[in-house]
């Protein structure tokens, strides 16, 4: 009950406000929500799901020759 009367209270004070304030006041919490959605979703993902992904970019190269070649790239 007491998040009712909270909510309540809230809309109550948003109703003051002028619309272009709530029009405001509605892009900010939906933007607070997209940002604890998309967190949420990052962490929820299963590592399983990446498996074999990137089996075809080595296109048999032999990894030591490629860490070899990268280090004389930077070079």
């Amino acid at each position: 009950m007491r998040t009712a009367n909270n909510l309540e209270k809230i809309e109550s004070q948003i109703m003051n406000l002028s619309v272009s304030d709530q029009i405001h006041l509605i892009e900010r919490i939906a933007r607070r929500v997209r940002s604890v959605q998309a967190k949420s979703e990052i962490t929820t993902l299963n590592w399983n799901d990446l498996y074999g992904m990137g089996k075809g970019i080595w296109r048999g190269d032999d990894a030591q020759d490629y860490v070899n070649r990268a280090r004389e790239e930077r070079i």
